[in-house]
């Protein structure tokens, strides 16, 4: 009974001790737009942001050749990151056109969204000093069938700190948030 208390009390400080040596970073905090779009008629809706497999894991993924990833210790996300992003663009959307009626695919909605978006990043990692972003954006008018697509890139300055990283992600994203409203609304 002796030895299954201490080895309780032992397994919890473990636990504990394992929980409050990591940090974890999110990317789904929608930032406030400088500037809005007037209405966009009907519906706006958002399939999954595709991110790259590296992105599933966890922990946070850094680039130390051009073919080698490495993971950084002790810096986790805490979300699943192609959920984070569709969340966080949805929300900037929501923003970005003062319009409640983003959704998220699949449709909870009683009508099909007249516009369809749909990003697929190929590349989000930061490597040396710089985060890259490389994506494509495609738009797709339900009703006519009508299609836009274009690609993405960008990068941002960082560090190579974990909170430096993540920063700079966030700023590449803001980019690319930008990227398609702009494309929505001249759609």
């Amino acid at each position: 009974m002796f030895k299954m208390k201490i080895l309780s009390v032992l397994f919890l400080l473990a636990a504990l001790t394992g929980c409050v040596s990591s940090n974890y970073y999110v990317l789904s905090t929608a930032p406030q737009p400088a500037t809005t779009y007037r209405y966009v008629n009907g519906t706006i809706g958002v399939e999954k942001v595709i991110v790259p497999k590296y992105l599933f894991k966890r922990e946070i993924a850094v680039a130390k050749s051009a073919s080698q990833v490495t993971f950084l210790s002790g810096a986790s996300w805490a979300e699943d990151i192609d959920e984070g992003l569709t969340q966080r663009l949805i929300s900037f959307l929501q923003k970005k056109f003062n319009k409640p009626e983003v959704y998220n695919y699949p449709w909870d909605v009683g009508e099909q969204p007249r516009i369809k978006v749909k990003v697929q990043i190929s590349r989000f990692i930061a490597q040396g000093d710089r985060v890259y972003l490389d994506a494509s954006i495609q738009l797709e008018n339900m009703r006519t069938g009508k299609r836009k697509a274009k690609l993405f890139s960008t990068t941002v300055p960082s560090g190579s700190s974990a909170s430096s990283i993540v920063a700079a992600m966030d700023r590449a994203f803001d980019r690319l948030e930008e990227e398609v409203a702009e494309g929505i609304r001249r759609f």
